[in-house]
């Protein structure tokens, strides 16, 4: 029976464990955060960490918020364009990498040659910090061109430093040839332990082994020199995980295993391979040798394995297969039982389970606790919906859009929003819309709009103002307003506030003012004879200035004028009944009908010559009067009670008829 053997070295080294660590903890605490560049050549553990909040950045000016400097480390200038962006920094330069940065920061007049891959992060992070002149190679014949291409390079002073994951092997044949060209050069010995150990232990173990598995991504330079190490010995198979190794290398090992059955199988892995894809590979290859690779079942298998990994931060779908009042219970296709507790399904805490999902829904979740022997796992849908809450955000600040979301709960300073996308806001109480006597709890639970006006992202902070959405709103309706408005225009408003010449109507985000004279058409003295405010009121507008913002009304109804019913019944010489409304030093002004009222002039009252109309007249009284002219153009009645004096002595003087 074939036996497979795991190097002990094998997985994380202590940088890449360090920096994967820091960039969790950082995107547990802002929602998302960038790395410059992929955290480490590992397409698996990128993906998962991507649905952890953790994206990659090709530059810092693609970032937002926080941004995470790699394991591999950068050049100084980069530090200085991050503190220009404002972004918040999580330094996760390994220490065995940072050690190479003060070796090339301090090497001063001296130039500096770095042996390793001149394309690779790490190599071109550590010439960003050499003060003079600097260059890199990777093998005899680049050093070659080197002294051939830069004659005078190295020639006062060298400092030579290797990349942390240089092949050991390699770098003391380089070290010779340089010492060669290099007769002043001083060599530093920065290969990280950890990768001279694990390319020690390779070799070692693949001189003992009929062949050799090395796990890895693609573009991992400390992985495939692994491989080549290995590959020296016996056999190698290099994969980034077991789903490859079978796709790609199955025939190949199925060939070795059918010649000698008792093959020993060694497995290594380069420092960003996580433990749990080796221990796939391991189980995959114990599979391979019982020859269960062609059974349906195992294949079946290896692309649910590929598809879903259950560890705590992981981001998976879930299924709703049923919902109670105090948790959703979900499939998320393991052996798992997953759950969903009320207080991780939804930012909002006035929501029940069953308000946020419904059996049959398919949600993205992030696995909060896992006990493998009990065989369940909790999740959480709110971490998902904060993030993209987040998003969401951010993308309206940017955009100065508003955003729909519910006051949840009252705090100290404000009240707490949250967002329709799950993102929670903090909106101050002079930001809420509501009045300095007015109480914040009274827009609790209710659904409103609001406006980004900060937000965090390092923090996770975001402050809102619902003031400031309420004032868009109210300016986009007046806008519309004022385009719309013309003379004529009828409008049922409410009646926001009175003064004694008149009232002031709310048209719908626009006031109108009705004046006195406006409201109706009888006679009277102050607004609130007729109207009380919150009455509503319909009005037509007479004129309005829309620089100046005025817009005058009228609530008096043409069908109602007096003025015809009183031009259809009467006419110049009519005598009529009478009643004095009002004493003034020129005369007395008496009404006819509602609202129509004519003059006596102080001339026309007697006979004799008037010099005082009270002394003759009083308010209420009741008096016959001629009508002597009507000016409809100008709606004047002139009345006179002279005239119908001189009529009766006329009609007394006139000789009686025989």
């Amino acid at each position: 029976m074939a036996e497979i053997v795991v190097a002990k070295s094998a997985g994380f080294c202590y940088g890449v464990k360090r920096a994967i660590e820091l960039s969790r903890k950082a995107a547990a605490e802002h929602g998302t955060v960038y790395t410059l560049g992929p955290l480490i050549h590992n397409n698996d553990v990128i993906s998962e960490l991507r649905e952890q909040g953790v994206i990659p950045a090709d530059e810092p000016e693609q970032a937002r918020g926080c941004i995470v400097i790699r394991s591999h480390g950068v050049g100084r200038d980069m530090y200085d364009r991050i503190a220009e962006l404002g972004l918040e920094c999580v330094d996760a330069t390994c220490p065995f990498v940072e050690r190479i940065h003060r070796i090339a920061a301090e090497c001063g007049e001296s130039d500096l040659l770095v042996v390793g891959d001149g394309t690779h992060p790490e190599v071109k992070g550590i010439m960003g910090w050499a003060a003079g002149s600097s260059a890199a190679v990777d093998s005899p014949e680049e050093l070659e061109e080197l002294t051939v291409s830069h004659k005078t390079f190295g020639t006062k002073s060298l400092k030579v430093v290797a990349q942390t994951t240089f092949d050991m092997c390699k770098w003391t044949d380089l070290q010779k040839k340089i010492k060669k060209h290099y007769t002043k050069a001083e060599f530093f010995d920065t290969i990280c332990r950890a990768t001279a150990d694990r390319q020690s232990e390779a070799a070692e173990l693949s001189r003992q082994c009929g062949m050799m598995i090395v796990v890895g991504g693609a573009h991992s330079s400390n992985s495939k020199k692994l491989a080549d190490i290995c590959a020296a010995e016996c056999p190698t198979f290099f994969c980034e995980n077991a789903a490859q190794l079978v796709r790609e290398h199955k025939p190949g090992i199925l060939r070795l295993l059918s010649s000698s059955k008792d093959v020993k199988i060694g497995i290594t892995a380069g420092a960003s391979t996580p433990a749990y894809i080796i221990k796939e590979v391991h189980n995959i290859m114990s599979e391979i040798i019982k020859d269960e690779a062609m059974d349906p079942e195992f294949m079946a298998a290896l692309d649910s394995m590929e598809r879903v990994r259950v560890y705590t931060g992981n981001r998976v779908k879930a299924t709703v297969v049923a919902v109670n009042k105090t948790e959703a219970v979900v499939d998320i296709g393991t052996k798992h039982s997953g759950y969903i507790l009320a207080e991780d399904l939804s930012n909002d805490p006035t929501k029940a389970p069953e308000d946020v999902v419904k059996v049959g829904d398919v949600i993205d979740c992030v696995v909060k606790k896992i006990n493998d022997a009990e065989g369940y796992v909790y999740l959480s849908k709110k971490q998902v919906d904060t993030q993209q809450g987040m998003e969401r955000i951010v993308a309206a600040k940017e955009n100065n859009e508003s955003v729909e979301g519910t006051v949840t709960k009252v705090v100290k300073g404000g009240v707490m929003v949250t967002s329709k996308e799950g993102a929670s806001v903090f909106v101050p109480a002079s930001q809420s819309g509501v009045p300095r006597n007015g109480k914040l709890e009274d827009i609790q639970g209710k659904a409103i709009k609001f406006k980004v006006i900060e937000v965090n992202e390092g923090r996770g902070r975001v402050v809102g103002s619902i003031k400031a959405a309420e004032r868009e709103e109210s300016d986009a309706v007046k806008a519309k307003f004022w385009e719309e408005l013309e003379v004529g225009k009828k409008f049922v408003g409410e009646v926001k506030s009175m003064e004694s010449y008149g009232v002031f109507v709310d048209l719908g985000g626009v006031d109108g003012m009705v004046h006195l004279t406006e409201l109706t058409w009888n006679r009277v003295k102050h607004p609130k004879e007729v109207v009380s405010i919150g009455d509503k009121l319909e009005v037509t507008v007479k004129s309005f200035d829309p620089e100046k913002k005025r817009v005058s009304l009228t609530a008096k109804k043409p069908e109602d004028n007096p003025w015809t019913k009183f031009l259809a019944e009467f006419a110049e010489g009519d005598v009529v009944k009478v009643q004095i409304v009002s004493i003034t030093p020129f005369g007395a002004f008496a009404q006819i009908i509602p609202a129509v009222e004519g003059l006596i002039h102080i001339s026309q009252i007697a006979k004799e010559r008037v010099t005082d109309v009270s002394k003759v007249l009083s308010v209420g009284q009741i008096v016959d009067a001629k009508i002597t002219e009507i000016d409809e153009e100008k709606n004047r009645v002139s009345l006179s009670i002279k005239a119908l004096l001189e009529d009766e002595a006329d009609s007394e003087e006139a000789p009686a008829e025989e």
